[in-house]
């Protein structure tokens, strides 16, 4: 694949010593760590989409147990927690968060795709949520100069859209989804070149993309701070198939044969500060992964202490 050029944001980032970790290698000797990246640590939110339609008041003390601070709430078909917003009220929502000692991290909407989510922004600004996640819009299939074209052209449609993004202090953060305008690597290589404003960004997840660490490795570090959500995510087997459970919850971290280390690697590396979602799908959407609410929050925190597994290897 043709790696795109580097515009003079990419430029600069090279150029400058110690912001050039999306340059170094995989593994980075010791002595060019930073004070910074030896105190990274993963900066979780929990999708209400994990515990299916169950009620958001009994997720919301779940967050914390998770070691997250904020609570990513998703529509249906996968979960119902933002439906669940509109019938509470704002009012009554916001007490039960402020009730938990968590916030609204992330607003996720892919129905309404990017071109539709200027209300949601509106939403996220009265909460004081900076993210609100969906998918491109755009043809499918493309590679190479066609491919930078239509990102090209997706970004100039998002200009309007941004300068909303700008004002509500909210940063839309376009997810690989499959079958999507930005679902590979150059896809998002050239999202994150041709942006007009740092509050477009990607949602990253390693479910849709090859499942080679070195390349998602590589991925990050190019991506750096334009990524804001990354999912802790794999493809396992699947998540459209109705499998056995255990090979279901192959999608999550630990379980499944993709290795994190590198991709932790990475995220340190770029001294990541966006949001960690623990994630996966089950079969069929709208139920949780598992039958329990306290199940739910056990294999997340299964995730969890994998993931900070991978992070002491260094």
């Amino acid at each position: 694949m043709i790696s795109p050029p580097l515009n003079r944001r990419a430029f600069n980032r090279k150029v400058l010593g110690v912001a050039a970790a999306s340059t170094l290698p995989t593994f980075v000797p010791h002595s060019l760590t930073t004070a910074r990246e030896q105190d990274f640590s993963f900066r979780y939110i929990v999708g209400s989409s994990m515990y299916g339609y169950t009620d958001v008041a009994e997720i919301m003390p779940e967050v914390a147990k998770t070691g997250a601070v904020a609570l990513d709430v998703w529509p249906k078909v996968h979960g119902n927690q933002r439906e669940q917003l509109d019938e509470l009220g704002e009012e009554k929502f916001a007490a039960l968060l402020k009730q938990h000692g968590i916030s609204l991290g992330c607003i996720t909407q892919y129905a309404l795709g990017p071109f539709g989510i200027q209300g949601e922004m509106r939403l996220a600004q009265r909460f004081e949520c900076p993210t609100l996640v969906c998918g491109g819009k755009g043809p499918v299939g493309l590679t190479g100069s066609e491919l930078k074209s239509a990102v090209g052209k997706f970004v100039e449609q998002m200009k309007p859209h941004l300068e909303v993004a700008e004002e509500t202090g909210v940063t839309i953060a376009i997810e690989n989804h499959a079958n999507n305008l930005i679902d590979s690597p150059d896809s998002l290589k050239w999202l994150i070149d041709l942006r007009s404003s740092d509050h477009l960004a990607v949602a990253l997840a390693p479910y849709h993309l090859p499942q080679d660490e070195r390349l998602i490795g590589d991925l990050i570090r190019t991506l750096g701070d334009g990524i804001a959500m990354f999912y802790a995510w794999q493809h396992g087997m699947g998540c459209h198939q109705k499998l056995p459970k255990e090979q279901e919850l192959l999608q999550m971290p630990g379980r499944g044969a993709l290795d994190f280390v590198p991709l932790v690697a990475a995220l340190r590396d770029i001294n990541y500060r966006g949001w960690t979602e623990i994630f996966m799908h089950p079969v069929p959407r709208g139920i949780p992964i598992l039958d329990s609410t306290a199940g739910v929050t056990d294999e997340i925190n299964r995730s969890r202490t994998y993931l900070a597994d991978c992070l002491r290897k260094f």
